[in-house]
């Protein structure tokens, strides 16, 4: 049995994909020459994408186990996006990087995603310029028709930025990047390119470069995204689709002040997908089931979002549902990994049968081999055995002399564990209760030199476990 088809494959997609995979990422290009199963999880953001270039939205939660693949889905459907004419932005979350903040973090999470504009034309990234010079190109073209002024027809169609939140100083930039792109001042496009990035950190130095007034910064983040939606959809894009990963890392907030303030974000965005009314603009959160359901810090936690994304609760004994908001990803099957290793198999031989390191009954003994060391783990979060199967590749292909049979028994794998959940240990346990005097006696030491305020009632550190008298 031979999976893939005998097409040949570009060495450099070949050297970008088993780089990636050996060390454990999501390969930037060539997804389509290692994908298998999950039909239906796509087809299922398949039609969310359309809705999007319909003018409508979405949200989507992607919830998969540590090492199951979510990330690798993500960049999936960041292609399909960008092959149906949407724009997509995406970024990972980190504790610099947040919905919501009072530092800077949502600033910068909105300056990462910008970074990461992608077309279908220029899928690496950087896109911003080309977006803006498309919707200058067009209306110059109309100009050239109906022998209107540019400025003119560009500030009749940005005038439906003005009824968002935002809306006048965007359409000011915009009409400012076309002054430069008229007068030939490249600086002043340059500094229209930086404020649409979210980079100016002081409104001082966007009122001196641009003459606006107001900046992208923590409070107006979500606002500017779906700014963003309507202009690109002004330019002639379908929409724009936001991935962000690694949503555990606001699972991981020890202060549940902060934590509750990101949540009530991803309610607001929620709100506005069901409802309708951010046109043109989709949302796809990566997470781990703890990220979701941990009553105490998970999504699960705070109530309004715990009512919007409950399972259906028919969907019980194999009966599935893919239109809700939450979708699970399924573990592949044993079938679909031995498919996949075929996959990795041509990838390796740079499409040439003739070039196959191992054959079919090789495979098949690895899968067996590693069947015996960790279970189905092996397919169910397959990270490590995709890394393990391409180092026994590389060997075979610099050893020539080698036989895999001989390498196989060699190889080792580990259950993968989760470290994001390693900073969450038990608090260890409660001393024994003190007595009455001594309570007493450590109230009024406590009462006696600590300033009003610090109280354990007025924190904002949820981590009570952790209290010592």
């Amino acid at each position: 049995m031979t999976g893939p088809s005998a097409a040949a494959i570009r060495p450099r997609e070949r050297d970008a994909l088993l780089q990636s995979l050996r060390a454990g990422v999501v390969p930037r290009m060539g997804q389509q020459h290692v994908q298998v199963g999950r039909v239906n999880e796509v087809q299922a953001l398949l039609s969310d994408i359309n809705r999007i270039n319909d003018g409508g939205s979405g949200s989507r939660f992607i919830i998969g186990d540590y090492g199951s693949g979510k990330t690798f889905f993500l960049h999936l459907i960041r292609s399909i996006a960008l092959q149906q004419k949407l724009v997509t932005v995406h970024a990972d979350l980190s504790p610099d990087r947040r919905l919501q903040a009072t530092g800077g973090q949502a600033r910068s999470l909105y300056a990462e995603l910008m970074r990461n504009m992608s077309t279908r034309a220029k899928a690496d990234g950087g896109a911003m310029s080309s977006v803006v010079e498309r919707f200058v190109t067009q209306a110059l073209t109309e100009s050239r028709a109906s022998g209107e002024a540019v400025e003119t027809i560009i500030r009749r169609n940005l005038d439906q930025l003005s009824e968002l939140t935002g809306g006048y100083d965007f359409a000011e930039v915009i009409a400012k990047y076309w002054q430069g792109h008229d007068t030939g001042n490249e600086q002043l496009k340059a500094d229209a390119v930086r404020w649409l990035r979210g980079e100016f950190t002081t409104r001082t130095d966007a009122r001196a470069a641009l003459g606006v007034r107001t900046i992208v910064d923590d409070s107006n983040f979500y606002d500017q995204l779906k700014l963003l939606a309507l202009f690109v959809r002004l330019a002639g894009f379908g929409g724009v689709l936001v991935c962000l990963d690694e949503m555990v890392n606001l699972y991981k907030l020890a202060n549940s002040q902060a934590r509750n303030s990101n949540y009530e974000q991803i309610l607001r965005i929620l709100n506005d997908s069901t409802q309708g009314t951010a046109s043109g603009l989709g949302f796809v959160f990566g997470g781990t089931p703890d990220f979701l359901l941990d009553p105490r810090r998970g999504l699960y936690s705070y109530a309004a979002l715990q009512s919007r994304l409950e399972e259906n609760s028919y969907a019980v004994d194999g009966l599935v549902d893919y239109s809700g908001p939450v979708l699970r990803l399924t573990s592949l099957t044993p079938e679909d990994f031995y498919v996949l290793l075929t996959k990795l198999r041509h990838v390796q031989a740079g499409g040439e049968e003739s070039a196959y390191l191992i054959p079919d009954e090789g495979i098949t003994a690895y899968m067996h081999h590693c069947a015996q060391r960790i279970g189905d783990a092996y397919f169910r979060t397959p990270r490590n055995t995709i890394k393990s199967f391409l180092d026994l590749l590389a060997v075979l292909e610099q050893n020539p002399g080698r036989q895999w049979e001989d390498l196989l028994v060699g190889v080792k794998l580990e259950h993968e564990s989760n470290p994001d959940l390693a900073p969450l240990a038990p608090a260890e346990p409660t001393p024994h209760p003190t007595t009455p005097t001594q309570t007493v006696e450590t109230a009024a030491n406590s009462g006696s030199g600590t300033p009003q305020g610090n109280s354990l009632a007025d924190r904002d550190d949820d981590e009570l476990s952790a209290f010592r008298l």
